[in-house]
């Protein structure tokens, strides 16, 4: 069983005032942490569908438009599916300290591993940034946690303070890693971002005093023992899975492709969805109340599915539209693709006072959850929908005619606003209308829903050679804003399944 390290009987001490604007002082190491860290992420994820679709000659892999929008699918799937075993890990036999340390030595490895330039290095650092990211990003949030042991509004500002480190990194990554990736060499911007990742390797360990008891966990041995024994049977047997997969597509029985890998793990987490909910509200024993509940948080499950499924096409099909499509010329010089990448988390910088400020300001007037997840959508497909119009300018996409970056940003402004409206609603609503059994399960429910966004945007953003252009940012744009729309429609009823939670 794990248990914090300081006794139950040890009187509470006062809180942590000693850090910048009285916050705990180790607030400013896991600020910088995960700022370091994904600085790392968005600056490699910015280089990732480029460098698969440049051509071979200019020191890519010459993908086709479909296999490259897969691996990305897989790739930014994997790393929220992964987070789930990483926080077990972490509560079961690392802590929260060495697993948010090990997780970014494993994150630089993959980084430098991608930078060798070798086919199977370059994979095999996909992987180990998944496993290490799946370790660091989880547990690096349950240490700020553990800095505001009071809870209250102080936490509340702390986590706020925290993310703004999150968006600081991802508009800093794109910028540097981009230049240096499009600019001069591929992996050199690969390399970039694990050079960022052990910055804040270094800095993280060295503010390990500032932390105090924050992330600490003594751990029972015996249980430790259990979990270990455990997790070596989990990865023996995704090993045999692999291998028999390997082997039945070298006989020829299977046709494994990325495209058809990224399907099929479509329909597993589908079923794996299905499955769940079905049981819950069937076998679960729940009462009226919490089955009704239940019902809301499908919900809101398939209305992220969408949501990401959209937004999360930045670093696929937006990407290309802004590599292939886009006038990039400013001052008379070619601005790196890459470079669009950090509109968003730069907008989020700006906006996100705003919205708070709105939202208190309209009080117990403001949006309810599904409405707020409703405007989220709609504000979506406002924005492809202003992507497909620049589509229209474009024309024949073998002979395009550049459109402005302009249109770009208006649709990063519009995806932004409904993020603003969704995501910071959406990991508590999940806690707040689970039943008590069952809230650990439903926070992991979350993170199936951005995986599966994920894992569904990295395969529509293939289609953009087979639909064209304004065929396929028109569908999106339609099916989110439609999606939105009727869940603006049935936002009372949905309400009142939630039963009274707000």
């Amino acid at each position: 069983m794990a248990t914090d390290i300081a006794a139950p009987e040890t009187p509470p001490t006062a809180p942590d005032t000693s850090g910048i604007g009285g916050h705990p002082a180790g607030l400013t190491t896991l600020f910088f942490t995960e700022m370091w860290e994904r600085f790392s992420y968005y600056g490699m994820r910015g280089l990732l569908v480029l460098f698969l679709k440049a051509a071979i000659e200019d020191g890519g892999f010459g993908m086709s438009a479909v296999t490259a929008t897969a691996i990305y699918g897989l790739y930014t799937s994997s790393v929220y599916l992964i987070g789930l075993p990483g926080g077990w890990i972490a509560d079961r036999i690392l802590g929260y300290r060495r697993a948010v340390f090990i997780g970014g030595v494993i994150i630089a490895a993959g980084h430098f591993s991608m930078a060798l330039g070798w086919v199977a290095t370059f994979y095999t650092g996909l992987v180990l940034i998944v496993i290490g990211t799946g370790l660091l990003k989880p547990n690096v949030s349950a240490i700020v946690g553990d800095l505001y042991p009071e809870g209250g509004a102080r936490r509340d500002a702390g986590f706020s303070v925290f993310y703004m480190g999150i968006n600081l990194g991802a508009f800093i990554g794109p910028l540097l890693c981009g230049y240096l990736g499009e600019n001069v060499n591929w992996h050199l911007g690969f390399a970039a971002a694990g050079v960022g990742m052990v910055f804040g390797l270094i800095q993280y360990r060295l503010g390990f005093k500032r932390l105090g008891p924050a992330g600490l966990r003594k751990i029972d041995p015996i249980e430790r023992g259990r979990a270990v024994r455990l997790l070596m049977a989990g990865i023996g047997l995704v090993v045999v899975i692999i291998i028999v997969l390997a082997l039945l597509n070298a006989k020829g029985v299977m046709n494994l492709s990325p495209k058809s890998v990224a399907e099929s793990m479509g329909f597993v987490i589908t079923a794996l969805a299905v499955v769940y909910f079905g049981y819950q509200l069937i076998f679960g024993g729940f009462n009226a109340i919490e089955k009704k509940r239940i019902a809301a948080i499908l919900v809101l499950f398939i209305a992220a599915t969408l949501f990401w499924c959209g937004f999360e096409q930045a670093g696929s099909s937006m990407n290309l539209f802004a590599k292939d499509y886009t006038d990039r010329v400013i001052f008379g010089k070619l601005m790196p693709a890459s470079w669009l990448q950090s509109v968003n988390a730069l907008m989020i910088i700006a906006l996100a006072p705003v919205f708070g400020a709105l939202w208190l300001r309209l009080g117990s007037r403001q949006p309810s959850i599904p409405a707020k997840f409703g405007l989220g959508l709609l504000q979506l497909g406002i924005g492809f929908a202003v992507l497909a119009w620049a589509s229209v300018y474009v024309g024949d996409t073998n002979d395009p005619h550049k459109v402005s970056a302009g249109w770009l940003v208006a649709t990063y402004f519009f995806h932004t606003t409904g993020e603003l409206c969704l995501s910071p609603v959406g990991l508590s609503a999940m806690t707040k209308l689970s039943p008590a059994k069952l809230v650990g399960q439903m926070m992991g429910i979350w993170f199936l829903a951005t995986s599966f966004g994920n894992l569904m945007a990295g395969l529509l953003a293939g289609k953009m050679e087979s639909m064209g252009l304004v065929q396929l940012f028109s569908a999106v744009a339609m099916w989110t804003a439609a999606a939105g729309l009727v869940l603006l429609l049935i936002s009372r009823p949905v309400k009142r399944l939630m039963g009274g939670v707000e």
